[in-house]
């Protein structure tokens, strides 16, 4: 099932939210990337003065190649709007993040965002979470986290590469991909996460997208 042609109609109707000098963050994965050129399509068009913001190295590469100028999250005090895509979506709109590794920048992105966009398939779209909550971490405190997180009821695999290497994020840091079943209560259960001592991030968001597209077969799309 290929969604691919309902990503790229749904990502040149997003532009409608991209104005001349916005400071635009640039989410990752592959609705981002699909975004992303055609917001550089977009720029040259039109000519505007856009700054882009991005999370990971993939998709500050892609935004190098389309023609996108590039600062750091550091240097503003906002983001007129964030674009991204979504692991999972529940019912309440909460979103699971991270399995690119790039959660800890997506956060901080989306709270520094006056408005987010979210963009997915519709197999991302569930009632309750049901995936694994990538959870980024210090590397000394794997075993604490490793033991917290039996403590809230789930359990945690550290993310390693194809070969067996450990995956280490941008940052330097290590995911744990946390397994808890069906998650009812996100919300409890991503602060529980986060108060624990070597936890960076989390892969449940509490920042809700303002707007959330759905890519569905045939080239068409939903927008929430």
């Amino acid at each position: 099932m290929s969604f691919d042609d309902a990503i790229l109609a749904l990502s040149n109707n997003a532009l409608k939210f991209v104005k001349d000098d916005y400071v635009i963050g640039l989410g990752s994965g592959r609705a981002a990337t699909v975004f992303v050129k055609s917001l550089g399509k977009l720029i040259k068009l039109k000519g505007y003065n856009i700054k882009g913001i991005p999370t990971s190295l993939q998709i500050k590469l892609v935004a190098e190649k389309v023609g996108i100028p590039l600062i750091e999250a550091d240097q503003v005090d906002h983001i007129d709007v964030v674009f991204d895509g979504a692991d999972q979506i529940n019912s309440q709109k909460f979103v699971i993040k991270g399995g690119g590794g790039a959660l800890l920048r997506e956060n901080i992105l989306f709270n520094l965002a006056k408005k987010v966009v979210v963009m997915a398939d519709k197999t991302k779209f569930v009632k309750n979470f049901t995936r694994t909550v990538p959870v980024e971490v210090h590397p000394s405190a794997r075993n604490l986290v490793i033991n917290s997180i039996k403590k809230l009821g789930g359990t945690a695999q550290l993310r390693s590469l194809d070969r067996g290497y450990t995956f280490f994020t941008e940052n330097g840091n290590i995911i744990l991909d946390c397994n808890f079943g069906t998650i009812k209560n996100p919300k409890v259960l991503t602060q529980k996460i986060k108060q624990t001592t070597g936890v960076l991030e989390s892969g449940i968001f509490l920042r809700k997208p303002d707007v959330i597209y759905r890519a569905k077969t045939g080239g068409k799309f939903d927008i929430l």
